[in-house]
């Protein structure tokens, strides 16, 4: 395989040597039949087919349903690199959560200067309704996900903070049982840490979240908008992985100050909600009044104390790619620590400053919008066309505080499997952090999103990207 010049690549050196982590892999691929290894992938294409293993896409006038891209050959991690992860993972974690309650109580890191009061004021993200609510346990992010791209051997940096309600845990699941479904002998030869347990793990997360007022076995649901939301098939596999309850709005109803499910046997009260519906969505008495996805009067049996959100209402303001840019001042404050992880610099389009040198260099910079996700509402410079550009010049010049504009990285690239053999492609990482009130729990590795067409660096699955398994060697 040839290295692409001016990237890492993590299995190959510059000198086309097979670095550490991959030695053991690559002489099981050595010993392989090419043709037969193109077989088994079409296999796991099949096997990701039968199961449903999709994703909806909005505004496709083609197809609203995708198989998500799967590719055989595992993103490989050595045992000492993921040790230094997890604790910038945590350190990370742990100050979120922190931020999450003081912004909706005292609000200290203003005060103290750290952070402008200004990126809260007609901030969408930022929900008043919480400020002053206590979350059970005193935990906000329950389940997190921390998108984290790779410069160099030892240079990881963080490239957003997903806290609102992270997906693709799914699919990182199943692309581990694939893998030691056709790859068995691989396991036996090769020591991965295991990642089955994490829907166990997730539920025991929530139920040690239960409000003070459950009694008895706390009964867990997972709140859905429907089929066709875009990650239906998350929210149904890990209800079912769980042993949870899948209810949408309308099977749920408030009786007596508690949350309820209508069942054969009448209404049951629920305990924990992991819901994957949005804020505004949530509850149509105190949000969006046209919502028919919520549960009326949710948020005031949330509020009392008698119910948990999981993630907390509210926790969008952490995912908020301004607050991003100041990362490194929540860290510090609330841990009073250097961050172990750094971030990808970034330019706030809404300092005038900020705004001129990214207007000077749209075609060196990504620009997206601070509440943007999944790929959408971006611009890649260099791959942007001159009218592009200037279209979205004007975008900024309208809006300026509604983007941030960050360097064009030299993401890291694994190689994918191809009718030609091994081929390299970019890559990120997303790692799976659980909250309780006993502490973080980070399931090793995470999913590895991988741009699949050559010389992109658009990982996303909505804009054509794949993942693959990924392994934390065991020592």
């Amino acid at each position: 395989m040839k290295v692409r010049q001016g990237y890492f690549d993590e299995m190959f050196d510059d000198g086309s040597a097979v670095r550490a982590p991959y030695r053991a892999y690559q002489d099981w691929f050595e010993r392989e039949d090419p043709s037969w290894l193109l077989l088994k992938a079409d296999d796991a294409e099949h096997s990701f087919r039968r199961k449903g293993i999709t994703f909806n896409v909005y505004g496709d006038e083609d197809t609203t349903e995708r198989l998500i891209p799967f590719d055989v050959v595992p993103r490989v991690l050595a045992a000492h690199e993921w040790r230094q992860l997890e604790k910038g993972i945590e350190q990370r974690v742990v100050a979120i959560n922190a931020f999450l309650y003081d912004i909706y109580h005292r609000q200290e890191i203003i005060r103290a200067g750290r952070i402008p009061e200004s990126l809260f004021i007609d901030n969408a993200a930022f929900l008043p309704q919480m400020v002053g609510v206590d979350p059970p346990g005193n935990v906000y992010t329950h389940i997190v996900g921390i998108d984290l791209v790779r410069t160099g051997e030892s240079s990881f940096a963080v490239l957003e903070d997903n806290a609102r309600t992270p997906s693709g845990v799914s699919y990182m699941l199943e692309n581990r049982e694939t893998m030691l479904h056709m790859f068995p002998e691989l396991f036996s030869d090769i020591r991965v840490q295991p990642i089955e347990d994490y829907p166990m793990r997730l539920r025991d997360a929530l139920v040690r979240c239960q409000p003070a007022s459950s009694t008895g076995q706390p009964v867990v649901a997972v709140l859905t908008p429907g089929i066709f939301n875009s990650a239906y098939f998350e929210h149904a596999f890990l209800a079912e992985q769980m042993g949870a309850e899948l209810v949408q709005g309308d099977d749920l109803r408030v009786i007596d100050g508690r949350v309820t499910m209508r069942t054969t046997q009448g209404d049951l009260p629920i305990d924990v909600l992991y819901r994957r519906v949005d804020d505004d969505f949530i509850d149509p008495l105190n949000f969006d009044p046209d919502s028919l996805l919520g549960v009326p009067g949710l948020f005031d049996v949330y509020r009392a104390g008698n119910v948990t959100l999981a993630n907390a209402p509210g926790t969008g303001i952490a995912d908020d790619k301004a607050i991003y840019s100041y990362m490194p001042d929540i860290i510090e404050f609330y841990t009073g620590e250097k961050p172990i992880l750094d971030n990808v610099r970034t330019w706030r389009c809404g300092e005038p400053d900020s705004l001129a040198y990214v207007l000077d260099h749209l075609d060196e910079l990504v620009v997206k919008e601070v509440h943007g996700s999944g790929g959408y509402g971006m611009l890649i410079g260099p791959a942007a066309s001159t009218g592009e550009r200037e279209e979205f010049a004007a975008k900024l010049r309208a809006t300026p505080e509604a983007y941030i504009a960050q360097p064009t990285l030299a993401l890291s690239s694994v190689p994918i499997l191809t009718q030609s053999g091994l081929a390299p492609r970019h890559v990120d990482l997303r790692p799976f952090v659980l909250v309780s009130p006993d502490g973080v729990n980070i399931t090793p590795g995470g999913l590895t999103r991988v741009a699949l067409r050559e010389n992109s660096l658009v990982v996303n699955s909505s804009q054509g990207g794949g993942t693959k398994d990924t392994w934390v060697l065991e020592d």
